[in-house]
């Protein structure tokens, strides 16, 4: 497959950094509960006001899902989250040069402590998300998905 370019190519205004993530995307791998895949769509929603995440994780016969509104409050960027297990989470726009120059951060408080998301281009096709944990020694990497368009 031939490299895609300029594929990373942010919007305008404070939701702009999201217009890379709008489509239909999936990756597949394995997890502490066997084979996973898992489909994730960005729309615009409300007007253009928000950007609306929804996600699917299958593994085998087991459902996961994931609703999230990402918008501007006090003129931050924020996420709410909402879940099929019953929990939600909330978090801000943040930083992590550490992991890519053009990586897409949100941090959040969860009842385990701080973690954080992030999305980030890959240099082929498609982005990276994984989501990490807050310790002593910085932060641990427990969730790693490729997401390519769906096809």
């Amino acid at each position: 497959m031939s490299a895609k370019t300029n594929h990373w190519k942010k919007g305008r205004g404070k939701l702009g950094i999201l217009e890379p993530l709008l489509g239909n995307w999936e990756a597949s791998g394995t997890s502490p509960m066997g084979k996973v895949k898992c489909t994730r769509t960005f729309e615009k929603v409300l007007g253009g006001n928000y950007i609306q995440l929804v996600a699917k994780w299958e593994f085998g016969d087991k459902t996961y899902q994931e609703q999230a509104l990402f918008g501007i409050e006090n003129s931050q960027l924020f996420f709410r989250s909402f879940t099929s297990d019953g929990k939600n989470s909330y978090g801000t726009l943040s930083e992590a040069t550490d992991i890519h120059p053009e990586a897409v951060c949100f941090e959040a408080q969860m009842p385990a402590g701080t973690a954080r998301m992030i999305y980030w281009p890959d240099a082929e096709e498609g982005f990276h998300w994984v989501v990490e944990s807050k310790n002593k020694k910085g932060w641990n990497r427990f969730t790693e998905h490729h997401y390519k368009t769906m096809g």
